[in-house]
């Protein structure tokens, strides 16, 4: 007696790594290397995804990764800005329906957009006094990601490599931008309410599902 075959089901949604980072979707992604004991931790940007752990450890080996280093952080800096970083992110991965991200050690790959972020705060606390660092964070999270993005993007074409790139023209004016005048609750609450995302920026819609509905100075 022949039964009736039961309609296939539906692959799942393709399932995030790290935070945000489908690679089935785009390849482009950032990495942040955490290492099991102290030492810095550096975070780079590639544009090809390599799945075998193996292979990304021996690529690293050889210093075939070097050239796409945007950032090395001692790890007193970068446990002041994690937290912050991560629930940044997670919100918005969350309001997204997707599922959140943990820093753990080995390495922990972002969403391209993610990592454009991350760096940029990397950026302004790498030659900043440890006591600034707060300031630095309460400034970053008072931009919208769009910003973030435009930010990133300058200072990645001009002084964007994690050595030669330091303490120089835009990533030096990132510190002192971020580092100073911080956001006070009185001039949070003068931001005006913006569109998901700003064409002066060169945000895409698509991009924009990634922002925040914070609000921005006027």
């Amino acid at each position: 007696m022949m039964t009736e075959e039961k309609p296939k089901r539906r692959s799942a949604s393709p399932s995030a790594s790290g935070f945000g980072f489908f690679p089935e979707e785009s390849q482009h992604h950032f990495l942040v290397t955490i290492p099991p004991k102290d030492g810095h931790i550096l975070i780079s940007e590639h544009h090809t995804w390599d799945d075998a752990d193996a292979r990304r450890d021996l690529s690293f080996a050889l210093g075939k990764e070097d050239e796409k280093l945007r950032v090395s952080l001692p790890r007193e800096k970068w446990d002041a800005i994690a937290d912050g970083a991560r629930k940044e992110f997670n919100e918005r991965l969350k309001r997204n329906g997707h599922k959140t991200g943990a820093w753990r050690r080995g390495r922990v790959p972002l969403s391209r957009l993610f990592g454009k972020e991350l760096v940029l705060l990397a950026w302004a606390v790498e030659d900043a006094d440890p006591a600034l660092i707060p300031t630095a964070l309460r400034n970053w999270l008072g931009l919208a990601p769009e910003e973030r993005w435009w930010l990133y993007t300058m200072t990645a074409a001009a002084t964007g490599h994690a050595l030669a790139g330091r303490n120089k023209g835009w990533r030096k004016a990132v510190r002192f931008a971020l580092t100073e005048n911080p956001v006070s609750e009185a001039n949070e609450e003068s931001y005006e309410e913006v569109r998901p995302y700003d064409l002066f920026f060169g945000v895409s819609e698509e991009e924009a599902k990634w922002g925040s509905p914070k609000k921005r100075r006027k």
